[in-house]
């Protein structure tokens, strides 16, 4: 193989790893991606961790929680998440399924306007 060959071949090698690992990186970034959905819970299955929340504009948004989801104004476990509950639920999306970051009631800040 001449040396200009060589040489040849490592920048298209080259060349095609970069294109590879920011095309990599792109889709990576989509998926960390963090949406926030604002509503009213429809319905809740604590046996596979997810509830459906419907938001104003009537869209109902099937949304999953782990042992990692960070909760605010309810016990970490999704007790006191009901029917009827109001949410503000911070999640990523893979794959077409969303699993939230954090999930908010308005339980807390609606007690704190009560009270003042």
């Amino acid at each position: 193989m001449s040396h200009l060959l060589k040489w040849r071949v490592a920048l298209l090698a080259a060349v095609v790893l970069l294109l590879t690992a920011g095309a990599w990186q792109r889709a990576s970034a989509e998926e960390d991606l963090v949406q926030i959905v604002k509503g009213t819970v429809k319905s809740v299955d604590k046996g596979t961790k997810t509830m459906v929340v419907k938001s104003a504009d009537g869209t109902e948004h099937t949304v999953k929680w782990t042992d990692k989801t960070t909760w605010e104004g309810t016990k970490a476990t999704g007790e006191g998440i009901a029917e009827g509950t109001k949410v503000s639920v911070k999640y990523t999306e893979k794959g077409g399924e969303k699993t939230a970051v954090g999930i908010k009631t308005a339980a807390k800040a609606t007690a704190k306007a009560v009270s003042q």
